[in-house]
């Protein structure tokens, strides 16, 4: 598809009078591409001596607040804050993006091939995802993970069931209606196959709603990675992560030691509310009509 001047101001990234939502969006990808330089770069920023290595302890004097040294203090154990802190966003990026991928990667050929075929295979398949979209999330990713067990890609299955669903009934709806259009008629007159249809025809047409998804969906599966680290289901307690940092912070936060709650948590919420602001703008930029359908 081919953009044209008169939709560039759509895009809200770089028109000269942009709304609040427009900078809304700006501030969020501001702050994701923050973490994401963050989470590339923690190895590079060990290698040079900026950060300690998050997995030493044994070299730092244990619940020491902030100072020159450790910036965001040490834990209960000796750990440096800042170093975990900016480690886990390489954790939580890792996890997350692998979640989200693997949802899409099933739930819209699932619902590309539900819409367009219908007929018994698309009962099932709608049944079967009314019945996974009913279920708490972090109920689900909570069950799975006691299954598949801890690790990055473990995590990453465990919180991809729950967002499939949405993936799914998204793209079924639009293939739906899409289906019925002239040129996917005119396709199937001059005897394209299934797999020539969806491929070519229909894919791009149904697939303007899965990049906000996709961070919407990246925004939700921080906060469920960090319930499975607080419960300790996550990851293994040896690589850094936001929720077992906050579990292991929560004991001392009684004596007075709040600089190992405050930052990690601060990190996670930042990171949250980067992707969504990031998710909402992109709606607006993709489905205009429903700004315009809320204000009514």
């Amino acid at each position: 598809m081919t953009i044209t001047k008169r939709q560039l101001p759509k895009l809200g990234l770089f028109v000269k009078n942009p709304t609040l939502s427009h900078k809304l969006m700006q501030i969020g990808l501001a702050i994701t591409l923050f973490f994401i330089f963050l989470a590339f770069f923690a190895p590079v920023f060990q290698a040079w001596g900026w950060l300690q290595n998050p997995k030493d302890f044994l070299s730092n004097i244990p619940q020491v607040p902030p100072s020159a040294k450790h910036w965001f203090g040490t834990s209960r154990l000796g750990h440096d804050v800042f170093s975990r802190t900016v480690f886990g966003a390489q954790a939580a990026l890792q996890v997350v993006i692998l979640a989200t991928a693997l949802s899409m990667l099933i739930g819209v050929p699932l619902g590309m091939v539900s819409g367009y075929l219908g007929g018994r295979l698309d009962k099932a398949l709608l049944f079967l995802m009314d019945s996974i979209y009913t279920l708490p999330g972090l109920l689900l990713s909570v069950t799975l993970a006691f299954v598949v067990g801890r690790g990055i890609l473990n995590a990453a299955i465990a919180i991809s069931i729950a967002y499939i669903p949405q993936y799914y009934r998204v793209v079924r709806n639009h293939t739906v209606s899409v289906k019925t259009e002239v040129f996917i008629e005119a396709a199937q007159a001059m005897g394209a196959s299934t797999w020539t249809v969806l491929s070519k025809y229909l894919f791009f047409n149904v697939i303007q709603s899965v990049p906000v998804l996709f961070t919407l969906n990246a925004a939700d599966a921080i906060l469920v990675l960090g319930g499975l680290g607080f419960l300790g289901l996550g990851l293994p307690e040896e690589v850094p992560e936001w929720g077992h940092d906050l579990k292991q912070a929560l004991e001392a936060l009684p004596t007075g030691i709040w600089w190992t709650t405050l930052f990690p948590g601060l990190a996670m919420t930042l990171m949250v509310v980067g992707l969504s602001l990031l998710g909402e703008g992109l709606n607006e930029i993709v489905n205009p009509r429903s700004r315009g359908e809320n204000r009514k």
